[in-house]
């Protein structure tokens, strides 16, 4: 049975470049029939959403985000999930900006151990 992301806060284990996502962001997410979605805020991230779908191991979602400078940013991002050694769960992304050029990778991992 898949490792399931419903009630899980995640966050990055590396800070990317100034107004991205960062070590201070957290996302909750949820997910449910094949459905994922989070709300994320925290460092330069003031709200962003993300929702998408799930099959297996594999996330096809779409964010969008508020910084803390006022302006806003989209893109699109599949993750592929983990299960670490002691049970937390791990995203591996590759994701691009749709409303600007970039991309790139980036780990985020769940915060804390799961109660079993």
């Amino acid at each position: 049975m898949p490792l399931s992301l419903d009630g899980l806060v995640l966050a990055p284990v590396a800070d990317q470049s100034a107004g991205q996502v960062g070590t201070r962001t957290r996302f909750a997410y949820h997910e449910k029939d094949g459905a994922v979605w989070a709300d994320y805020q925290g460092g330069d991230i003031v709200r962003g959403h993300l929702v998408g779908t799930r099959a297996g191991d594999r996330l096809d979602f779409r964010y969008v985000q508020l910084r803390t400078d006022g302006t806003t940013a989209s893109g699109h991002c599949v993750s592929t999930v983990v299960e670490l050694p002691d049970g937390r769960a791990r995203l591996e992304e590759s994701w691009e900006w749709e409303s600007g050029p970039g991309s790139g990778t980036s780990v985020v991992e769940q915060v804390t151990a799961p109660t079993r």
